[in-house]
């Protein structure tokens, strides 16, 4: 028997309805401007490294950073660092080198921002505006950390643009996917109490849907409370 193709195969419907609810809840849907700079936020995820290329390529922005370290769902996937390779890919897609510069150290996203505004400020660029270049659904809760950590800078959001189905079907693991996006809006609620971000305003249906998948066991990412 072959396998199924179906990229919902151990998803229900009910739960996939829940997971294209906090999906788009992620999206901030902000439109797309020139910027002083940009900042590629590292993941599991090539790409923010492909979309931050076709941005620079677009004339969205001069000067980029691309910051990440490792985690353990990148190490493996990026062994020399989620930021080197961003770069070297960013540059084979025809990116000059002198425009990409280079954060490998930072382990989180506060430590992405204020490496990153670090990074830049050593090449003597204090941008007034940035271009945020993430995953689809880290938009909502990247643009909260900058408001926090760096108030005075216009930013704005961007990612691939993509539905959840072409997501899950370029990360090829539909159940990792739902347990991220349940993971990254835990931190959206959580993160301001904790003086990591700003507080965002969330939905009753968007607070339902994350409620079902909980619930339905999707809490791989979950932060401990």
């Amino acid at each position: 028997m072959t396998e199924p193709t179906d990229i919902r195969r151990d998803v229900t419907d009910e739960q996939w309805a829940n997971a294209r609810l906090i999906w788009d809840y992620h999206l901030m849907g902000h439109e797309l401007r020139p910027a002083d700079a940009a900042i590629g936020l590292g993941s599991h995820d090539l790409g923010v490294a492909t979309r931050t290329a076709e941005l620079h390529r677009a004339g969205f922005f001069p000067v980029l950073v691309f910051t990440g370290g490792n985690s353990p769902t990148t190490a493996a996937r990026f062994p020399r660092g989620e930021a080197v390779h961003y770069r070297e890919h960013a540059i084979a897609l025809g990116v000059p080198e002198a425009a990409v510069l280079l954060e490998p150290h930072a382990a989180n996203t506060g430590q992405n921002i204020v490496h990153s505004r670090r990074v830049l400020a050593e090449a003597g660029v204090t941008p007034a505006s940035v271009l945020l270049v993430s995953k689809p659904y880290m938009e909502r809760r990247a643009y909260a950390t900058v408001r926090k950590l760096w108030p005075g800078v216009d930013v704005r959001c961007a990612s691939e643009a993509l539905e959840l189905d072409d997501y899950v079907t370029s990360i090829g693991d539909e159940r990792l996917v739902l347990d991220m996006l349940v993971g990254d809006l835990q931190r959206v609620i959580e993160y301001p109490k904790l003086g990591f971000a700003i507080e965002q305003d969330v939905p009753d249906d968007v607070l339902a849907a994350y409620g079902g998948l909980v619930s339905a066991g999707f809490t791989s990412r979950l932060i401990a409370p």
